[in-house]
């Protein structure tokens, strides 16, 4: 028996579900799902995907030696503020004004959010923190924008906004605001940039280990994985759409460009 916790549940893998007591149990949708399957459980293993760190979660002791039941991939989200907030100057040289979207109730918020504003220390520019946690909220945060109009926004790392991607998207479109993601399944989805890790890379890992720990090994002795390539991608129908010119410094050094 043991427990898959996904970043976002799409069943990826086969087994996932209810189908044999020997392959994976169970399925959870969100990152907080992780903490709560190692409050459940000390024996059934653990392989989690999350975007938040694991160590200061509680999930694991350290990323060499998780100990306990629980391992997996963590995303890191945080680490990468400061290169999106570059990558938003260099597509818009003249932005001052930056807004972020947050979600409160996630566990990732309060770490990005430090991060977010070292980082705007750092690139001499003014950032404005909104906060959604439903739908309903996204729309009203949008609504603000016009109000505050930011020269371009930051989406934050929470998986909400991953399974909110399309209406972002066309928020976005509606508003006429220049957006980065963190995930590049937003480009994909009609976002203009996202810079980060492939969310499958992570999902495949996990895989991995879950397939690892069902022939034996223990959670406790496999490394809590981090990524190591982050990946730019463009969309350029998005691009022209908002009336953006992208330097062709920017497109040179993107791993991917959707026409």
């Amino acid at each position: 028996m043991l427990v898959f916790v996904p970043l976002l549940c799409h069943h990826p893998f086969p087994s996932c579900g209810r189908k044999s007591r020997t392959s994976l149990q169970e399925c959870i949708r969100f990152p907080p799902a992780a903490l709560a399957a190692k409050t459940a459980t000390t024996s059934i293993p653990i392989v989690f995907v999350v975007g938040l760190d694991p160590v200061a979660a509680g999930l694991v002791a350290s990323f060499n030696r998780p100990g306990g039941n629980a391992t997996g991939m963590t995303l890191v989200p945080g680490r990468l503020v400061q290169k999106r907030l570059e990558l938003l100057r260099e597509l818009i040289p003249g932005a001052a004004n930056i807004a972020m979207l947050i979600n409160p109730a996630s566990p990732e918020a309060p770490p990005e959010i430090r991060d977010a504003e070292a980082a705007a220390q750092a690139n001499g520019v003014q950032i404005k923190l909104l906060n959604a946690t439903t739908p309903n909220e996204i729309d009203a945060a949008f609504t603000s924008l016009a109000d505050l109009g930011p020269d371009a926004l930051v989406v934050g790392t929470d998986i909400f906004f991953s399974v909110r991607k399309e209406q972002l998207a066309a928020q976005t479109a509606r508003t006429k605001i220049p957006a980065i993601y963190p995930f590049d399944d937003f480009p994909a989805s009609g976002g203009l940039i996202s810079y980060g890790t492939r969310s499958m890379d992570a999902y495949r890992q996990g895989g991995i280990y879950a397939g690892r720990i069902l022939k034996g090994e223990k959670p406790a002795d496999l490394p809590v994985q981090a990524p190591t390539k982050f990946e730019l991608i463009i969309n350029l129908k998005t691009a022209r759409a908002l009336g953006l010119t992208v330097p062709p410094s920017l497109l040179a050094r993107a791993d991917e460009v959707i026409e």
